[in-house]
């Protein structure tokens, strides 16, 4: 198979959420935020609700800061909360609106009591509260919060109860008109059994208007242990459903789990590297790397036929990315989601240690290669370029994860040394800027 080293920026480390792509992108806005922590990396917020634009990030003296501003204003207010961020690069911020126009916050948790807030003035996050409990129980030992809308539009959160081999994930949803959370799920969504967790990717919702999930099993918390890409689907986020249709009983459990691959520990795939796409026919097509049968790492895609998964080889590497251990890890291979081109074809992009940034085009009947495929670039290329004078940096981008009316899409961009596996450094650059920018083209 031919090896396609297009030349494509990928940013392969500290792209905590994809940049959209914009033809021929030009900096509309440029407004610095603050100085923030560049000791290491770990996720920011940008929410936008017009007018008002709103973001989350650690400041320059790590305390969790949250700052508003009016678009088209460049001043910005500023909250500090009581939470320092240490050394861990899980502890990511998120930020979302409810209803009734109040915010919610979650953030600095890696096996940690649940640390949320809401504000008690609508939109102000001058009047953030903590508190201390959502629902009550299994919140002592939280990670990966995450807010998300549910098929009727509904506010839902949800996160992992436990640590990494040994954990749950649990779903509340919200009422505004009260303002109180219940459990979404009567049981927790998923349950390792005290012997492993699963790590996802999702729900994403899809054309079909269906909530899908993938997951990898972890038997504990050296990422080499990862095994076994399972699936789920589910109209309202309460009742799932393996591929074929058949009503899966919650927990989910590894045995009678709908297993797109049996990928053994060992075999070369990681949790946070399985993606989920879809073609022109609304067909799922789950995107992974594992070890082939040579044991080089390969990315491979795995589509929903007639109701079983067919899985297929896309890469044809000469790259081993051997990894093992703890802490937050540096990918040397990143998976793009497949998504329709048009004329029959599948564009997915990929980056790799050694090869750099690439993409092909699918053939979408065969889901093999059949050229190359560059992505637009999603931003000037000056602003890929590290400017701090340290050793080990990298830039950090977060994407809008609300709703811009106006022109352009709004982007946050930063400067920190890449990940450590979380564990403290000695030396470290000084604060840097985080800066808000519009991008657009024509």
């Amino acid at each position: 198979m031919t090896r396609f080293r297009t030349l494509l920026i990928v940013l392969l480390a500290g792209a905590w959420t994809p940049v959209p792509a914009w033809a021929a992108p030009e900096v509309l806005e440029e407004v610095p935020v603050a100085k923030v922590w560049a000791g290491h990396p770990v996720g920011f917020c940008l929410l936008t609700n017009a007018p008002r634009q709103y973001v989350a990030f650690y400041d320059a003296d790590r305390w969790m800061t949250v700052g508003m501003r009016t678009l088209g204003e460049k001043g910005w207010t500023l909250a500090r909360l009581p939470e320092r961020v240490g050394w861990d690069s899980h502890n990511s911020i998120t930020l979302v609106l409810d209803d009734a126009g109040h915010l919610h916050l979650c953030g600095n948790m890696h096996v940690d009591p649940l640390v949320y807030y809401r504000t008690t003035a609508p939109g102000d996050v001058t009047s953030f509260q903590r508190i201390h409990r959502m629902v009550g129980p299994n919140e002592d030992k939280c990670t990966y919060p995450q807010f998300l809308r549910g098929a009727e539009n509904e506010l839902v959160f949800t996160y992992r109860d436990g640590k990494s081999g040994e954990g749950n994930q649990i779903y509340n949803a919200y009422d505004a008109k009260t303002g109180k959370w219940r459990r979404l799920l009567d049981s927790p969504l998923t349950d390792g059994e005290g012997l492993m967790n699963a790590y996802f990717h999702g729900p994403v919702k899809g054309p079909d208007g269906l909530f899908h999930l993938c997951w990898v099993w972890r038997d504990h918390s050296g990422c080499e242990s990862n095994h076994d890409l399972s699936y789920a689907r589910s109209r309202n986020l309460v009742h799932w459903e393996d591929s074929r249709g058949n009503a899966l009983p919650l927990p989910i459990k590894l045995v009678g789990c709908d297993i797109v691959d049996p990928v053994p520990a060992k075999g070369g795939m990681i949790n946070g590297n399985h993606k989920i796409g879809f073609d022109s026919k609304n067909r799922v097509v789950i995107s992974y790397h594992k070890f082939d049968e040579n044991g080089i790492t390969q990315l491979y895609n795995a589509r929903l036929e007639d109701g079983k998964w067919v899985i297929r080889q896309a890469s044809d590497w000469d790259y081993r990315w051997w990894f093992e251990g703890g802490g937050s890890i540096m990918f040397e291979v990143h998976v793009g989601s497949v998504a329709p081109e048009g004329e029959g074809r599948l564009a997915q992009t990929w980056g790799h240690a050694k090869l750099g940034g690439g993409g092909w085009l699918l053939d979408e009947e065969t889901l093999k290669p059949v050229g190359p495929y560059k992505r637009p670039a999603s931003h000037p290329a000056t602003l890929s370029k590290v400017t701090t004078d340290h050793p080990d940096m990298q830039v950090n981008w977060r994407a809008d994860t609300g709703e811009n009316t106006g022109g352009g899409t709004y982007v946050l961009r930063w400067e920190t040394m890449k990940s450590n596996r979380d564990k403290p450094r000695e030396s470290y650059p000084e604060p840097g800027m985080l800066t808000l920018y519009r991008i657009g083209g024509d």
